[in-house]
Parts: C-alpha cells; structure tokens; sequence
C-alpha cells in the first residue's frame, strides 16, 4: 500500500478516534451516570461544556476534509503516481489535521489560537492542491 493510502487510512481513524474519545465519551458518560438521556444530544442544538462544543465542530471539519483528501489521493493512486514529494504532502495532511483536531478541542478560542488552527488548515488545502497539480501535470 502505498503511503499517501496510509496517510488516507490514518485520517480516517482519526476522524473516528476524535469522535469516540471526544464526543462518544462525553455523550455516554452524561448518560451512564443518569445526568442525561440519549435523546438529549440533537444536532441541530450543540449545547455542553465548551470543549464538547468544539469537539463536535473539530469532528465535522474531519468529515468534511477527509473526502477531499480521499478524492486527492485515489486520483494519484489511479495515475500510479509515487513520489517523495506526494507523500510528503500526504504525510503533512494527517499531521497538520491532527494538530489542528486537538487544538481546536482542547483550547479556548481566541483569535490567536483561530489563526494556529487555520495555520494548520491552510498547510492541508496547500497539500491537497499540490497532489492535484502533480496529477494534473502528470496527466497533460
């Protein structure tokens, strides 16, 4: 396999660790303990403690991002495309995503901590456009 699919795969379970140790724990320990019933988490109205309330938007930005990434990455993979700067860019993808998970849960937001996180957001649109460039030169 090669590593950009690696890197593909570890953004996905990543994408499922932020919900479960995040999310599902808070959720099911709200409702293990009696102090909530698994009706009361609706999505349309995130309410909880502050860092819940980001989890579930660093969760979302997850979903959001990883089809993108996975378009990206199933295109180099189908034009047999390996090379040492794809998969630097593939590598930078999961890692900046994970900083920029955990930044955004585990800190309260203010306009520094906002630009950190686009900071790291930036570096994933970057990387994934260089993958598409290196396809799209590869294909013309």
């Amino acid at each position: 396999m090669s590593f950009p699919l690696w890197m593909l795969l570890g953004f996905a379970i990543w994408t499922a660790v932020v919900l479960i140790c995040t999310i599902g724990v808070y959720r099911l320990s709200r409702v293990f303990t009696g102090r909530a019933g698994m009706a009361s988490f609706p999505a349309d109205a995130p309410e909880g403690a502050a860092w819940y309330v980001r989890a579930m938007r660093a969760h979302a930005n997850c979903v959001e991002n990883l089809p993108v990434f996975a378009v990206v990455v199933f295109a180099l993979y189908a034009s047999g495309i390996s090379t040492h700067a794809t998969d630097i860019m593939a590598g930078t993808v999961l890692a900046a995503r994970m900083v920029q998970s955990v930044v955004h849960i585990s800190t309260v937001q203010t306009d520094r901590i906002v630009s950190i996180r686009f900071t790291f957001f930036l570096a994933q649109l970057v990387c994934f456009l260089g993958i598409a460039v290196v396809v799209i030169a590869h294909a013309l």
